[in-house]
């Protein structure tokens, strides 16, 4: 039986140089502190930036001498350290009971530069799934990632679906549509950008596809777009403080929300628009009737 679903929203610091071990491990403790308190606030998952732990600035690894882009040298990153926060991150989920969606590197046999990834906890401590983005921006691909496998990524918590996608995937919406056609409730939607366009292209897929959406920024972008949950049919329900600092948004996420606008986008625009979609109208068309060819008479 399908319940509602606490969901928390975090915008966590997230450092910018994947060689700077001390800003690595403080990324991890901000990480579990706001777990914590996400945990105290009743969430049942919560959902952190794109490169939660790190993210690194192409200005700091990808380039050379002469100030052009070069590819990434990962040789110097804290490989390490980001396994043990990880791990650290694994651990408190599932003494917390709490589902843990996180940013981070995911290391590839070199010399395949990494994945940007995010990984998916359970409320039992275990590393159950893991998105790689799939699309990249042109300086990504060309110096600092390799892109993940095309196939889009669901996991379930309570009867509640759950899709992932990563920044610039904002700007490809079939992968928005493909999560509506594989009936997601909630899309998480992870980036590390300062840019409140974004934000308003996350509340256009609830108001085109019905779905709940989560929004997680890195607290210092925070001030123009803050960390939010966009409801089914396009409303934000709740946003985090618009300050740069760490911080959550919370809300519930209810299939049997008695919320109007809920309510009408779940129960009869989702469906709906599925039927218009499937070719509902393919035998009430009036193509077959010659007053209907004639596009130039009254």
């Amino acid at each position: 039986m399908v319940r509602a679903l606490r969901l928390a929203v975090a915008q966590s610091t997230v450092p910018e140089d994947p060689r700077d071990r001390t800003a690595v491990r403080a990324a991890g403790r901000e990480v579990r502190a706001l777990m914590r308190e996400a945990a105290g606030a009743g969430a049942r998952l919560v959902q952190f930036p794109e490169g939660a732990l790190v993210y690194p600035d192409k200005r700091v690894v990808a380039t050379g001498p002469d100030g052009g882009p070069v590819p990434a040298d990962w040789t110097g990153a804290a490989w390490d350290v980001l396994r043990e926060e990880a791990e650290r991150i694994a651990a408190l989920a599932g003494e917390l009971g709490l589902w843990t969606v996180f940013g981070s590197l995911h290391l590839l046999t070199p010399p395949r530069p990494p994945h940007n990834s995010l990984y998916v906890v359970s409320d039992q401590g275990r590393l159950v799934a893991r998105y790689d983005k799939r699309f990249l921006s042109n300086t990504e691909l060309s110096y600092l990632y390799t892109p993940g496998r095309p196939e889009p990524t669901v996991f379930d918590v309570d009867g509640v679906r759950f899709g992932l996608a990563i920044c610039i995937e904002a700007n490809f919406p079939a992968l928005f549509h493909a999560y509506e056609r594989l009936d997601v409730d909630c899309v998480l939607l992870s980036v590390m950008v300062d840019d409140p366009a974004r934000a308003t292209v996350a509340q256009a897929y609830g108001t085109l596809y019905n779905y709940w959406l989560g929004y997680a920024v890195p607290a210092q972008y925070a001030a123009n777009a803050p960390s939010g949950i966009v409801a089914p049919g396009g409303r934000w329900l709740t946003r985090a403080p618009a300050h740069n600092r760490p911080a959550l948004a919370l809300a519930d996420l209810d299939p049997d929300s008695t919320d109007p606008d809920i309510d009408i986008a779940l129960r009869c625009a989702r469906p709906w628009r599925r039927l218009a979609r499937a070719g509902l109208y393919a035998d009430q068309r009036a193509d077959r009737d010659p007053r209907s060819q004639n596009r130039t008479a009254f």
